[in-house]
């Protein structure tokens, strides 16, 4: 019904925004993700779904097309609300949400609060094969098979550094260089840490 909204940013908060579109105020919820990536200026533009209930009609906002789409697909999944699917985008960015299901990885979905083993099998039992469909397979694959990467991001872990802005780091040197030797990885990864 409302797919995207364009207009004078009067509210912003970790959690939502209200946007002035012609006179109206949107109340949008919005990710820790789409967050970081608001503009300083007032002129804002969300792509948004409409989350209707018995009780209420929510408007959920998101800075770019493709995390609103994998924020439809977690929705999708038996026990995945809208409320979980948030803070899933809001504990990982949708690159990483992605990598995580189409590489079956549990341990990084379970990270999130509020989704036990159950919920994470299931996420990635439900959602691996449409992820890769609409997803180019190289661009989710290609950090997935760099062994390289997780020695470095486990050296990483055991000099004291937190898993989650390590693996930021690593993946982002995997990416520019994806054959990159764990030493290599370790040197890059440890300036920019």
């Amino acid at each position: 019904m409302i797919t995207f909204l364009r207009g004078k940013l009067v509210e912003k908060n970790h959690t939502d925004v209200v946007i002035e579109c012609n006179g109206v105020g949107y109340f949008v919820n919005i990710s820790l993700h789409t967050f970081s990536l608001l503009p300083e200026g007032e002129s804002i533009m969300l792509y948004t779904y409409l989350h209707i209930k018995e009780d209420s009609h929510t408007l959920y906002g998101f800075s770019h097309k493709s995390e609103r789409e994998i924020f439809k697909l977690l929705i999708s999944v038996s026990g995945v609300g809208t409320s979980i699917a948030r803070t899933m985008l809001s504990s990982l960015d949708p690159s990483q949400v992605k990598q995580a299901i189409a590489n079956g990885d549990v341990r990084t979905i379970q990270g999130v609060k509020g989704i036990g083993a159950k919920t994470a099998q299931r996420v990635i039992l439900d959602l691996k094969d449409k992820i890769l469909k609409v997803y180019d397979i190289n661009e989710v694959s290609q950090l997935a098979s760099n062994t390289n990467n997780d020695e470095a991001l486990s050296a990483l872990e055991t000099l004291g550094f937190a898993r989650k802005q390590a693996e930021k780091v690593c993946d982002g040197i995997v990416r520019e260089d994806p054959q990159a030797s764990v030493e290599t990885i370790i040197k890059l990864a440890l300036k920019k840490l």
